[in-house]
């Protein structure tokens, strides 16, 4: 029973941000602030960027916690390297790892994807950018929020000592969290792009777990 459900709330958030997507392209769909682009949900998302405002500030801490979440999972894709090289075959790495680098491997199809597919443009350009560009989902939000998940869950087995463990989860949590944050403080981005992200994220994540625990078995 708890194999059928195991997958159950993956499928969910999936169908959460998929519903939120449709919407996007077709509720109150409207220009907000004179922009030149629409977008959906033009008065929730109109009232959330005056409420939130925009700060360079939080756009500069939300870029430094994105390079802090690459670093995090380069650490990982370099203990992938070295399990490859020492054991000398990719079905003797970690499975943990595989599927890690899988998890990566769609973060980057993600990026591409909606690069090309614009949902809906940046409330305003970036700060340092020239034009504004595709914003749904936040690529930072969900690589920030991706990679600081699974991260967490697979710090356990990597690190067996609590303290450290604990201090280490705290810190990776915190970048995490702060460029989530960070990005909708920002203003570079519409409260729907937010709320998109973090739907993905959790459909990734909990997907990601959910397989962990079925190789476990």
């Amino acid at each position: 029973m708890k194999q059928n459900t195991r997958f159950l709330f993956p499928a969910f958030c999936a169908m959460l941000f998929i519903l939120l997507t449709v919407i996007l392209k077709t509720v109150d769909v409207g220009y907000v602030c004179g922009l030149e682009s629409k977008v959906g949900l033009s008065h929730l998302n109109g009232r959330a960027h005056c409420f939130f405002g925009q700060s360079e500030t939080w756009y500069e801490i939300s870029e430094v916690t994105g390079l802090a979440a690459i670093a995090c999972g380069g650490v990982f894709a370099l203990i992938g390297v070295f399990q490859l090289i020492k054991r000398k075959s990719i079905f003797k790495v970690d499975r943990e790892i595989i599927l890690l680098g899988c998890l990566y491997a769609a973060l980057a199809v993600i990026y591409v994807f909606f690069d090309k597919a614009v949902i809906n443009c940046r409330p305003i350009t970036a700060f340092g950018e020239t034009a504004a560009d595709s914003s749904f989902p936040s690529s930072h939000t969900v690589l920030a929020a991706v990679v600081s998940g699974s991260a967490i869950m697979l710090l356990p087995k990597y690190i067996k000592k609590n303290i450290l463990r604990h201090i280490i989860s705290a810190l990776v949590c915190a970048v995490g969290v702060i460029t989530v944050v960070g990005r909708l403080l920002s203003g570079v981005h519409w409260f729907t792009d937010i709320l998109g992200s973090v739907f993905l994220s959790c459909f990734l994540l909990s997907l990601f777990g959910a397989l962990i625990a079925k190789k476990q078995e």
